[in-house]
């Protein structure tokens, strides 16, 4: 059906919003350009015909090595025109990881920065029959001698697209395992358009402000696509700036943001004092954070921000903080028609209120669940468990739901740790040793003990590198704010976490 699409969605918003502001990009130099949805769905019209003269077509994948930039925008939008399927990674990906990427997906198109085009090459090799090089700036969009304008616009005709179609493969962040090859179909798009524009309660005059990754699924599905589906407008800034971020927040207009934890507290941490605190009307945040530094977080952005819970093999989030109080430990309710169930990791059986389990999701693969891993049926066979009343998609997140169906997220199945029979959540204790005096930031994994089994050790970043915390001062505060099984049984200070683009950290990596 074709309002099933995700290219109906933004056809759609053209023809309702042709005049109405749809993107405002901020260069790292602070220069600002706006496009209407008519203007930039010039550039779209003229980026498909771009990409077909390179030799896409309906089925070919597009490889994208880009930072936020109004190109990437084009380039998605046209390969959802086209019938394409674009293929987003870190603009930071070694020689070895282009390597990999295209020869899982064996683009017919690769498309870098100059600046980064010497190692593109050299991971891309012969494997990628054209390579289109961009300066990752609004030129990209506007000049008509760049390689995405180049070619003089071909009336097209409607595509036969379905909803089935594939229009993206997002690799996973890779904190635990290598990388997935997560598939995504129009319908996924469009499904996730419109839910989170709902539970946003996104309306045309609100605008988003976005400075995660484009690459990554929060900036896709929680921001871009539902200010398509309703025709909001985002203000996209090219680089992620903690001491500029509220700043620049308001110099955009911006009323809605969604960032994760570890942003948050380095937004916390650079934040000039004298900096006058926003209006934002909604903002998202994903992972743990301590009470301390979410209501600190909320003074500066003049509103209680909502924690929300999804992954990119969820497309849509599954729930959300919706109470008329948010706080900061809780990820709220099934959003929409959701329905999901909580798993005794161990047995299978439905987790008592209250009690650790897996959180599995009820939907349909391609539409509100992702369609599957690229070239993997066994991996994606032990994701997916098909019932009578549907697939259930096991997220491998640990949950505990109390008995008013309120869901408290816990960590990875892999993130929790028994101390002498006792589980702890490492993500838990992460976020409470943040807010420890002098940190951060912080990791902690769990290290064999001949008495206890496992005990957490922690690995902290100072506030200030030339007043480093103490071992013995962060043991007193540990005694005083964690239970005696969380309590880290070393401190290791380190310069930097080591972490994904949008932030997460490697645990797997940490001292290493």
């Amino acid at each position: 059906m074709k309002s099933a699409t995700f290219q109906h969605t933004w056809d759609s918003a053209v023809r309702r919003h042709t005049d109405s502001p749809f993107l405002v990009f901020r260069a790292e130099s602070g220069e600002v350009c706006e496009w209407t949805y008519g203007e930039f769905d010039l550039v779209v019209a003229r980026t498909a015909d771009s990409l077909r003269a390179a030799g896409v077509g309906p089925g070919s994948p597009v490889h994208v090595a880009l930072r936020n930039c109004p190109a990437f925008v084009a380039l998605w939008l046209a390969a959802s025109r086209l019938g394409a399927w674009l293929v987003p990674v870190d603009p930071a990906s070694s020689p070895r990881d282009i390597d990999r990427q295209v020869r899982r997906v064996r683009p017919a198109v690769g498309v870098c920065a100059s600046a980064r085009e010497a190692v593109y090459r050299e991971g891309a090799g012969d494997r990628v029959p054209a390579v289109l090089v961009l300066a990752e700036d609004a030129g990209d969009v506007n000049d008509s001698e760049t390689p995405l304008l180049c070619t003089e616009v071909v009336e097209m005709g409607d595509q036969a697209l379905r909803p089935e179609d594939r229009l993206a493969v997002m690799f996973t962040s890779g904190t635990t395992a290598e990388p997935k090859g997560v598939v995504l179909t129009q319908a996924n798009y469009a499904h996730v358009a419109a839910v989170m524009a709902e539970a946003a309660r996104l309306r045309p005059h609100h605008r988003w402000h976005v400075t995660l990754p484009l690459f990554h699924a929060n900036a896709q599905y929680y921001c871009f696509a539902p200010a398509i589906a309703v025709g909001a407008s985002v203000a996209l800034s090219a680089a992620f700036s903690a001491s500029g971020w509220l700043r620049q927040a308001r110099e955009l207009g911006a009323t809605h943001a969604s960032l994760f934890a570890a942003p948050i507290r380095m937004i916390l941490a650079r934040t000039p004092s004298e900096e006058p605190p926003l209006q934002l009307e909604h903002v998202w945040f994903a992972q743990s954070l301590g009470a301390e530094h979410y209501e600190w977080f909320a003074r500066l952005v003049g509103t209680r921000p909502r924690q929300l819970y999804g992954m990119t093999e969820t497309v849509a989030i599954v729930s959300a903080d919706s109470s008329e109080h948010p706080v900061h430990d809780v990820i709220g309710t099934p959003v929409a028609d959701r329905r999901i169930r909580v798993a005794d990791p161990v047995s299978g059986n439905p987790a008592a209120p209250g009690a650790t389990g897996e959180l599995q999701v009820l939907g349909t693969p391609g539409r509100d669940l992702f369609a599957g891993y690229l070239d993997d049926a066994e991996t994606t066979a032990r994701a997916f468990s098909t019932e009578p009343q549907g697939t259930w998609f096991a997220t491998g997140d640990l949950v505990s739901r109390d008995a008013d169906g309120v869901l408290r997220f816990t960590g990875r199945v892999d993130d929790v740790i028994k101390v002498s029979g006792e589980n702890v959540s490492l993500t838990e204790v992460e976020a409470a040793v943040a807010q420890a005096p002098g940190v951060l930031e912080a990791a902690v994994v769990g290290v064999s003990d001949p008495v206890r089994d496992t005990v957490p050790v922690a690995y902290v970043v100072a506030r200030d590198p030339n007043e480093p915390p103490r071992a013995e001062d962060l043991d007193e505060w540990a005694d005083r704010n964690l239970a005696p099984a969380a309590r880290p049984r070393a401190w290791h200070l380190i310069d930097e976490l080591p972490r994904t683009s949008v932030g997460k950290v490697r645990r797997f990596r940490v001292g290493s």
